[in-house]
């Protein structure tokens, strides 16, 4: 087992005279900074370094856990300062939560990341374009009707093909700043349902009513996937769920709660809170893993909330994956196989669904009730694909190369298609199809039971 000694170790190489007059710099303040007694839990035995996707791509040990958490402890005792050398570190880390799945000594480094990028964002100077761009993606992105402002000239864009053209010609790489070219990269095909909320606000069941749910749009999903969102209504429903869809909900706060944009992630939870207050719900159905993830975690987001610290923590013990929640009442309804021939699926994990929810069997059992279905797993199934929220925006070279890993593992298992349960990894995933010209289908594993439901075939 490798040892980590923190005053002499050769991997964390922080430099006594590069420190050396940085100590005036910001620093961690008094609002719940990374928790000490979090920090000594871990023991620097090195098992997250092989499960770290940042770790793996640029092989540094001040991008993995532990030497996060070493950072961390540092500044905490106010012998590193939060300079913008050391903050670059907290930035390349992707939130996956794989080295939580990993730990032996199980350490939250969750709560930890939580703490510090919440911290950067009070008491780390940025620089201008860092601002503006994250000012620009918070202001827009959780909020659908904005971001439907934004989308409508890039419709345009892509119907009248500029969008094929300045790809094949690799002008927006050369020319345009390297986020904003990732930002457009990942860019899925609009259609006009991405502008407008076609869903009625209840669904009925079909046949007997067996659970009255709730169900969460998302922002992003419900304007880059809307038929995804269809596709799960029609599932629920099916399969005896009524489904109600509050008309006030808007974003749950994830994008803002993983880059440690606190005032806006509360004041989201609190929001979504409220939407779903006093509908008799059995559960509250969400099908996007990332957005899963935070709502389980309303509890602890809103714990200095009085208001709504009881109320998160009953909101948080209603929210399921919608995998999950089919697992666990059954299916009612007949499928019917996707192809007459055997059809070969991988499932890729999502982080926040695997290391997060600890979801994996549920979506599988799933899967394999479809006849003629067989399920394909992958090379470094549990490794991230680089999406993380809006890390492929943010940190876009270490996010393109997991990117281009996970296509390549994915499509060598030979699959004909590939089921993947966040918007994030569906997007990411997509681009990077399209980047390696495989015609491998992707799709949401609700799409997959939506088709077998109907009867419907997929093109071989």
């Amino acid at each position: 087992m490798q040892v980590f000694d923190k005053p002499e170790s050769q991997s964390v190489n922080i430099n006594a005279n590069v420190l050396e007059g940085q100590l005036s710099l910001p620093k961690f303040d008094a609002k719940n900074p990374p928790s000490p007694e979090l920090i000594d839990a871990c023991v620097h035995c090195g098992f997250c370094l092989s499960t770290c996707p940042s770790y793996r791509i640029i092989g540094k040990e001040t991008d993995s856990p532990r030497g996060r958490i070493y950072l961390m402890d540092g500044i905490n005792e106010g012998d590193i300062p939060l300079s913008p050398a050391i903050a670059q570190h907290f930035d390349s880390c992707l939130g996956c939560l794989a080295c939580v799945t990993t730990c032996p000594s199980g350490v939250q480094y969750d709560q930890l990341i939580e703490a510090t990028r919440a911290q950067m964002e009070r008491n780390h100077p940025r620089s201008l374009p860092e601002k503006l761009l994250r000012q620009f993606i918070f202001s827009t992105f959780p909020y659908p009707n904005r971001l439907r402002v934004l989308l409508a000239p890039l419709l345009v864009y892509q119907k009248l093909g500029l969008q094929k053209l300045l790809r094949s010609t690799g002008w927006l790489a050369k020319f345009l700043p390297e986020q904003i070219a990732a930002m457009e990269s990942v860019l899925p095909e609009l259609t006009p349902e991405a502008f407008k909320d076609n869903l009625p606000e209840v669904i009925p069941a079909q046949g007997t009513q067996r659970y009255r749910v709730g169900m969460l749009l998302g922002c992003v999903q419900r304007v880059f996937l809307p038929e995804v969102n269809n596709a799960t209504v029609r599932v629920l429903a099916a399969n005896g769920c009524q489904v109600v869809i509050p008309k006030i909900q808007g974003c749950c706060g994830a994008l803002s709660h993983h880059q440690g944009q606190e005032a806006q992630t509360i004041e989201l939870a609190k929001q979504t809170i409220d939407a779903f207050a006093n509908l008799n719900l059995d559960a509250v159905v969400i099908n996007a893993s990332g957005c899963g993830h935070t709502l389980k975690e309303y509890g602890h987001i809103l714990k200095d909330i009085p208001e709504y610290a009881e109320r998160a923590k009953e909101f948080s013990l209603k929210v399921k994956d919608v995998q999950e929640f089919l697992d666990h009442v059954g299916l009612t309804v007949k499928l019917s196989p996707l192809q007459d021939q055997p059809l070969a699926i991988a499932y890729q994990d999502a982080c926040h669904m695997l290391h997060g929810q600890k979801i994996s069997l549920e979506p599988r059992r799933l899967l394999r009730q479809i006849p003629n279905v067989q399920l394909r797993e992958s090379v470094d199934a549990s490794l991230c694909c680089g999406s993380a929220g809006i890390y492929n925006i943010l940190q876009p070279e270490v996010g393109h190369e997991l990117g281009d890993q996970k296509v390549t593992n994915l499509t060598d298992t030979g699959a004909q298609v590939i089921a993947s349960a966040n918007v994030g990894c569906i997007t990411q995933i997509r681009k990077h199809l399209n980047l390696q010209n495989k015609s491998t289908l992707l799709m949401h594993p609700m799409e997959l039971l939506d088709y077998s439901i109907r009867g419907k075939k997929i093109d071989s």
